[in-house]
This record gives structure tokens, C-alpha cells and sequence, in this order.
């Protein structure tokens, strides 16, 4: 459904000038403006149908209401979320990044918006639950950790990755777990539970640790490479994806030591919305279930990938195959 534009594409000077003019609008009207949008022909069955349909979506979800307003979708995206969401020549891609899209798929059709636009806003681990309670992102799917603690903040759809918390590391400095950290240099991502963890064990193990927190993943990493860090403690799919990124020089890291936890990834959203949440988990659902889920992680986790070619053979685990068999939201820690 694509709305008259004099009633769509309203500023947002007339927006608060008529506060409520949209949400106040009656069914009825809402309905007419709905069909009126399909041309000037008298309205089908059909048509009348679709239009109620999406009127009844707009009215019960806050969400699809902006989208519908907008006639776009605003998708948070990473720089250097290999291979979840990231950059290859100025353009997002990535295993998250794809379920997103097929997330997109399913709001056109549910709002009869085969046009629907996609703006992709790029959002780091520090800004990207502000940038989702702020209405400054519609739907944020990388790699934030469905936990306990971010709940109060924003929804959680159905998660997509499950993995361990572990630490990469140079083979010659002999470093295997974390008590081989005492007293050294370590890198992480700053706004991650990673860095809460790792903050909470070095005190808890008294290792004295001395912390970078790095603006983004690749910076962590490049801690790590410059030798200013000994370790780079993060998700482990992520570890593994930067050390792919090193081309001959991969030999010359390993990913080690003993999870500090296990989480599970899922696409994050404002809170209060079930419509639009059970709109995201049922495509998520429905992609796992179906066997399509398990092609896109083949693609991104067991073949080469853009930019360069590089293959992470990281191979689906026992626990992602249980997930994908029973999809849902719940919380790992």
C-alpha cells in the first residue's frame, strides 16, 4: 500500500503542527485513503481485502505505522562485523545482514509497499541500542547479544547465532587461557557484554588487567596485531573472521581459552511492539525451519566470501543445528 502522498510524506513541522492527525485518523478513512492509493477504478473485493489487511497492521504496530509514513525502512548496520554485517565497497553485507533483507521482504508485502525504501544507518557496538530506542533505526540486525540486562532497553527477535566468548591471540605469545593474562594488555569492543565480562573477571581473578576498548572490532584487532595487546577477547565467529581477513598471516593467530560465556545473537527492536516482533521472529523462524537459514550460514561460514575471497570454515555447530530445529528468543546467560 503506498499512501497519498499529501498523507505519507508529510514534514516533520507539519507532523507537530497536527499532532496525532495520523494515529487519530478513523479506520474508516484510513481504509478509503488506503484504496484511493490503488488508482481511480471502483475497488475490488481483493483490493478492499489487501487495504483493510494493512490498515489493520499499520493501526496495531507502531512500527509499520513509521515505516508506512516514511515509505522507508531504516536498518542499523556495522563496519566490520565480519562476516554478520559489514562493508564491501561502501555497501552493507553479511549472514545478518541477508536475514535482514529477507526481514524487509516480508513488511512490503505485509504493507503492500513493493517500493518500500531501505536506508541502512551505520551503528557501532557503543551507539547501537540508542540509535533503536531512538527511533534513529527500525531494526538492528548485526551482532548484539540477546542478554538479560539489555531487555529492559529493546525487544529481541528470535536469534540467529549462538557461539562462545573467547579470545584470539598471537601462537608465539604462548598465551592458552585466561589466566595467562595476568598483569598483560588486552583488547576488546567497547559497549559489548564482552567488555563487561572481561572487566568482571579480572577483577574476580584479581588479574590486574589492563583494558583497551576499542571503538569498533577491526580496531581491537589491529591492538592485537600491533602487539599493544597481547589478547582480543570477543565472540568467537568474530575472531575467527578477522583472523581470516590476514590472508598468509592467519597461521600466525589462534582462537583459545575456555568460554567465558555462551549468548546467542538476535535482531534487536523497539520494546512494546509484538506485532512487528512476531512479523521478525516468524520470518526468522520460518528461514530455519525451512532449511533456507542453514544455506545462507553455508554461504557466509563455509565459503569464500566478499571482499577477498576468504573462507572462515567454521562449521555449524551442534547447538546452532539444535537451534535452528526449535527457533527462539530466550537468553543464554
Amino acid at each position: 500500500m503506498k499512501l497519498p502522498h499529501s498523507f505519507a510524506y508529510r514534514s516533520r513541522a507539519q507532523r507537530s503542527a497536527a499532532p496525532g492527525v495520523f494515529r487519530a485518523l478513523p479506520s474508516s478513512l484510513m481504509l478509503a485513503l488506503a484504496l484511493a492509493s490503488a488508482g481511480a477504478h471502483a475497488a475490488t473485493a481483493g483490493e478492499t481485502s489487501t487495504a483493510q489487511a494493512t490498515v489493520d497492521q499499520t493501526q496495531s504496530s507502531a512500527t509499520l505505522r513509521k515505516i508506512a509514513e516514511n515509505g522507508a525502512i531504516v536498518l542499523g548496520t556495522r563496519e566490520s562485523s565480519v562476516p554478520f554485517s559489514y562493508m564491501v565497497k561502501q555497501q552493507p553485507v553479511g549472514y545478518s545482514y541477508e536475514i535482514s533483507l529477507r526481514i524487509v521482504e516480508e513488511i512490503k508485502k505485509r504493507l503492500d509497499m513493493p517500493h518500500l525504501a531501505v536506508k541502512n544507518v551505520q551503528v557501532t557496538s557503543a551507539n547501537r541500542i540508542s540509535y533503536v530506542v531512538n527511533n534513529q533505526v527500525d531494526l538492528e540486525c548485526g551482532s548484539t547479544a540477546h542478554v538479560a540486562e539489555r531487555e529492559p532497553l529493546g525487544a529481541f527477535s528470535n536469534s540467529f547465532f549462538q557461539y562462545g566468548t573467547r579470545m584470539a591471540v598471537k601462537k608465539r605469545s604462548g598465551i592458552r587461557d585466561y589466566g595467562d593474562l595476568a598483569g598483560k594488555t588486552v583488547a576488546t569492543t567497547a559497549g559489548t557484554s564482552d567488555e563487561r565480562m572481561l572487566r568482571q573477571m579480572s577483577i574476580d581473578r584479581k588479574l590486574n588487567l589492563r583494558i583497551i576498548s576499542a571503538r569498533d572490532h577491526a580496531e581491537a584487532f589491529a591492538a592485537l596485531k600491533s602487539d599493544r595487546a597481547v589478547a582480543f577477547v570477543m565472540d568467537d565467529p568474530l575472531l575467527y573472521g578477522k583472523i581470516a581477513q590476514e590472508g598468509t598471516a592467519r597461521n600466525e593467530y589462534t582462537v583459545t581459552g575456555t568460554p567465558l560465556a555462551n549468548e546467542a545473537y538476535g535482531c534487536m527492536m523497539r520494546k512494546g511492539d509484538p506485532v512487528f516482533k512476531r512479523l521478525v521472529d516468524d520470518v526468522i523462524a520460518n528461514m530455519q525451519r525451512s532449511g533456507e537459514a542453514a544455506k545462507l550460514y553455508e554461504n557466509w561460514f563455509m565459503r569464500p566470501i566478499p571482499p577477498d575471497g576468504i573462507n572462515l570454515q567454521f562449521p555449524m555447530s551442534p547447538e546452532m543445528k539444535a537451534l535452528f530445529a526449535n527457533p527462539n528468543d530466550r537468553t543464554l546467560d
